[in-house]
């Protein structure tokens, strides 16, 4: 067994983790002394706490949503961060709050599975499949098979591979008139597909007929979101690249939502930023790539370079709780212990994220990004959600 697919294996426990929480009672029976990271996860449990009660507190106690309803995408990240919380009895069942959220997201299911209204189909469908599949509910999984099918028939052009491909095969994007594929939602519905297979696979419903991914082209996709010579050559003569956006990602090939360089010769540079970068690293994590793999080895050491716990690297404070989220994902899912940074230094991201949270958590419970509206992060409810998971993720791998 490989370094990635045992950190697979490991996955599961952590997210698949969030529908089988431990006890307060058994996690306060350690001997004195033994765990030394208890006083680091008592705080955290402080911060869920609160975080939590605010979210049920501003839930539509009619409709059972967060923040826009048009978009199922937004109650299902409160309610995967409601039941992730580690002050939850184990074997309990789930709380009123994520029963009514979830009982709206089956509702938004349209006759040809995807779990939206309106619009973003591969956003909403993939985060509700993921909350579905957290769930630990045998009830969702005719829902979570219909809509893992359409996820994969949102699969980008793969019928002719080899003749006219186009920079956007094998990847998702937003679906609708918004054809082309990106990084963000390309690894949201990754996440989706892994988690919702191991759901199905690990109960008795009847997956027999079930579809997948075609995931050699997904990473084909994924990999021209990596700042490399081999993208470079594949973008053409108009492209070049800066040394240090080496082995980081942007949003799609050719497009990044950071900065663009001028380089000598009048080509454009890229540059990498944090939250896609991890996306990628996830991205090659759900695909089960080798730790020796090239390309994560390029990933893993931009993010080195470019720790951060005080900005979204690359986009300061633009999505900096996505970059929360996206990070502490990938690093927990991936069993990261201590970093090594430039010179040697180790670095506890563990800590370093946990407090970075406590210090932006409003006296309320709740959290908003005070510095950057982009990408909905002045919504309280989506950025308390992506904290919580944050958090969660992190308490479970101390």
């Amino acid at each position: 067994m490989n370094r990635i697919s045992l950190h697979l294996i490991l996955a599961s426990a952590v997210f698949l983790g969030l529908a089988a929480p431990v006890s307060a009672q058994e996690k306060r029976v350690a001997t004195p002394g033994a765990d030394r990271n208890l006083s680091l996860k008592l705080e955290i449990e402080r911060a869920i706490a609160k975080g939590v009660t605010w979210l049920e507190q501003h839930q539509d106690a009619e409709k059972g949503t967060w923040s826009d309803p048009v978009n199922p995408s937004l109650t299902a990240l409160p309610v995967m961060a409601i039941i992730g919380d580690p002050n939850r009895e184990a074997g309990s069942d789930l709380p009123a709050s994520a029963k009514k959220g979830f009982d709206y997201i089956v509702s938004t299911q349209q006759p040809d599975g995807g779990l939206y209204t309106q619009a973003l189909a591969t956003y909403n469908t993939a985060l509700s499949v993921t909350a579905l599949s957290v769930s630990g509910q045998k009830e969702y999984l005719p829902v979570i098979a219909k809509a893992r099918r359409y996820l994969v028939g949102l699969q980008q052009d793969d019928e002719n591979r080899g003749q006219n491909d186009t920079l956007y095969d094998g990847g998702i994007g937003y679906s609708g008139s918004r054809t082309h594929s990106d990084m963000s939602n390309t690894h949201f519905a990754l996440e989706a597909l892994y988690y919702s297979k191991k759901a199905l696979a690990d109960t008795e419903y009847d997956n027999s007929n079930e579809v997948d991914l075609d995931w050699d082209a997904a990473i084909e996709f994924v990999s021209l979101c990596q700042n490399s010579d081999d993208t470079i050559k594949k973008l053409g003569d108009g492209f070049g690249m800066r040394d240090e956006d080496r082995g980081g990602f942007v949003y799609h090939p050719g497009n990044t939502k950071a900065d663009e360089f001028k380089l000598d010769g009048g080509k454009v540079a890229l540059r990498s930023y944090g939250s896609m970068t991890y996306a990628g690293l996830l991205s090659f994590v759900y695909a089960e790539m080798s730790e020796d793999d090239p390309r994560v080895v390029a990933a893993r050491e931009w993010l080195k370079a470019n720790y951060s716990v005080k900005e979204n690297p690359g986009m300061e404070a633009q999505g900096l709780f996505y970059y929360y989220h996206t990070m502490s994902k990938a690093l927990a899912t991936s069993r990261t212990g201590k970093l090594e940074l430039e010179g040697g230094k180790l670095v506890d991201w563990h800590q370093d994220l946990a407090v970075a949270l406590f210090d932006r958590q409003q006296s309320d419970g709740s959290w908003v990004n005070e510095e950057s509206k982009r990408w909905m992060e002045d919504d309280p409810a989506l950025v308390t959600a992506y904290a919580l998971l944050a958090l969660e993720h992190v308490y479970r791998t101390l």
